[in-house]
């Protein structure tokens, strides 16, 4: 999933890349877990579970009954968009749902409030393991759910399908967003695009002084950057190891990181346990990373855009690349609760929240691409740019996040490795 800038509500302000965090304290900042948020990802105060919750949590990693379901639960899609409950209750990421508390010129909840006369009630999470978990307890109406997190939820019942055609500004989401297999089950949506980004390759060059073109500056035994190395502390981290094998082990035939055979899995697992001792820090905070480049701890690894910026803004000598063998990356979904008790205020949420001018403020504020290229006529110049927006051929090059499931996709059938066993495995590759 992360991401705090300052652009006001009523006209942006100049776009200087790095400067979108200048007001935000250092203790405010958040990772994605996906943890975008980036993940977001940032991601403001983290959640104090209850015990219940706590408990669900653990259910939502490692219940391998939810993990391994081959068939999705049928629940029935919204058909109109009727009166108005009065109220709406969220679980986003930190940055998604602004009214004005952490910013006073970054406010867009409070307009549609008025607009609509229902009462946004935010939850902030900042894992989407949490995510998961919370909206087990069909206490919330919707949630900015990210790729590792969505499947889960879906094969889970948790979520409903969405009913595009009520979804005004549906159409002005770019279309290599949609029906994708991190949002979306036998081309039926379940939810709405809201923005995304790339997990970048980011190193100083004052310790690695020739521009690395390759993941292999993180994930060689022999790297230069050995005992300094920074990386997406998440299980879906998992599938970043299997993408650089994607190229570097043709033998081992994965053509999806997400989807892995047990073979594949393994070949993934023994190279992050080979790069285990090179790591100086794991990630999901993202102000630990811009910290940790600022005095120069970690010379190399995983980073989202706006980190970068933050860390260019406080002079830290860094770059991002995109690696030879592509990225990772993320795409946050709006997705409605099969058990929401405030459905007609979460569809008029999901049209308000992908209006161009929402898009332009949510992306400026949080740090990624807007999912309607339409915002780019009311962002500040150069940022549409820097994020990608609308650029279908580079965002080609992005293995977004989904969550493992035993379903391969393909005429593997049901043989992958689910997300049970990543979250296993990443817990004893971190020791």
């Amino acid at each position: 999933m992360i991401f705090m800038s300052q652009p006001s509500q009523h006209e942006p302000r100049p776009y200087t890349p790095g400067a979108r965090l200048s007001g935000v304290r250092p203790s405010h900042y958040r990772g994605r877990g996906r943890g975008r948020g980036p993940r977001r990802r940032g991601r403001l105060p983290v959640i104090a579970a209850a015990a219940a919750v706590t408990a669900a949590l653990a259910a939502g990693c490692s219940d391998s009954g939810t993990a391994a379901r081959t068939s999705v639960p049928q629940v029935p899609a919204q058909q109109m968009i009727g009166a108005t409950e009065g109220q709406l209750n969220l679980i986003n990421w930190a940055g998604y749902a602004e009214n004005g508390t952490t910013d006073k010129t970054v406010d867009w909840v409070t307009p549609f409030t008025r607009a609509t006369g229902c009462k946004v009630n935010s939850k902030i999470a900042d894992t989407s393991d949490s995510m998961v978990a919370l909206m087990k307890t069909g206490k919330f109406d919707g949630v900015s759910a990210s790729g590792d997190a969505s499947l889960r939820l879906i094969y889970g019942g948790d979520v409903a399908p969405v009913n595009t055609s009520l979804l005004t500004n549906y159409p002005d989401i770019a279309d290599y967003l949609k029906e994708q297999p991190y949002n979306s089950v036998n081309g039926q949506m379940y939810g709405v695009p809201h923005g995304y980004g790339a997990n970048y390759l980011m190193y100083n060059r004052e310790e690695v002084p020739q521009p690395p073109t390759s993941w292999n500056v993180v994930f060689e035994k022999n790297s230069p950057v050995a005992g300094n190395i920074t990386v997406y502390d998440s299980p879906i981290y998992i599938a970043d190891a299997a993408l650089y094998l994607k190229t570097h082990r043709p033998d081992l035939k994965i053509t999806d990181p997400y989807a892995l055979s047990e073979d594949q899995f393994e070949a993934a697992v023994d190279l992050l346990r080979q790069q285990r001792p090179n790591i100086s820090q794991f990630w999901h905070a993202y102000g630990d990373s811009v910290q940790a480049f600022t005095v120069k701890d970690t010379h190399a690894g995983t980073t989202w855009q706006v980190i970068a910026n933050l860390a260019k803004a406080q002079k830290a000598p860094v770059e991002t690349v995109l690696p030879v063998e592509g990225a990772t990356g993320w795409s946050d979904t709006w997705m409605i609760s099969s058990r929401a008790k405030n459905p007609n205020c979460m569809y008029r949420w999901m049209n308000w929240i992908t209006t161009a001018k929402v898009q332009a403020q949510v992306a400026q504020w949080f740090g990624q691409a807007a999912a309607n290229p339409k915002a780019c006529r009311y962002t500040a110049k150069g940022f549409c740019a820097e994020y990608k927006v609308g650029d279908a051929a580079f965002y080609k090059k992005i293995a977004f996040w989904k969550t493992p499931v035993t379903n391969c996709g393909d005429d593997r059938g049901n043989t992958c490795v689910d997300y049970s066993r990543w979250s296993q495995a990443w817990a004893e590759i971190k020791g």
